[in-house]
């Protein structure tokens, strides 16, 4: 689906659809999609008590990125403030796990692309915040 049309398609965007974060929101369900198909590798890893604070970030990181994704793409009335400190905290969120997935890389590829996922979702955030005000 095209974010970008049915968000200018809302009637309170009248044209301003907010293009960064429009990206910022897609990536974060890319992210969110990655990092849920991570942490259930993880757990099927032969040493996943070894991943488990892998584990723990992709859940949380997965769960913020889904928070951004649906607060993000609301267009009726404004929460900036909320939506900011979301934006930010799903930045946050993505370089940790970003960090702990670069840590298995190596060994796995599913945390390779998790924490690629994240790095672009981490930056589409920093990006997004320029809009948000």
């Amino acid at each position: 689906m095209d974010f970008r049309a049915i968000i200018a398609s809302h009637p309170d965007v009248k044209g301003a659809t907010a293009d960064r974060l429009i990206e910022a929101t897609h990536a974060a369900l890319h992210c969110a999609h990655a990092c849920h198909v991570c942490a259930d590798a993880c757990l099927a890893e032969p040493m996943a008590q070894d991943l488990a604070q892998c584990i723990r970030l992709d859940q949380d990181c997965a769960d913020l990125c889904l928070a951004t994704w649906s607060l993000g793409t609301r267009r009726t009335g404004q929460n900036v403030e909320v939506l900011r400190q979301l934006i930010e905290l799903c930045a946050k969120a993505c370089r940790m796990c970003a960090e702990e997935c670069e840590r298995h890389a190596g060994m796995h590829d599913h945390c390779r692309l998790c924490a690629d996922s994240c790095r672009k979702c981490e930056a589409a955030c920093r990006a997004a915040l320029a809009e948000v005000h």
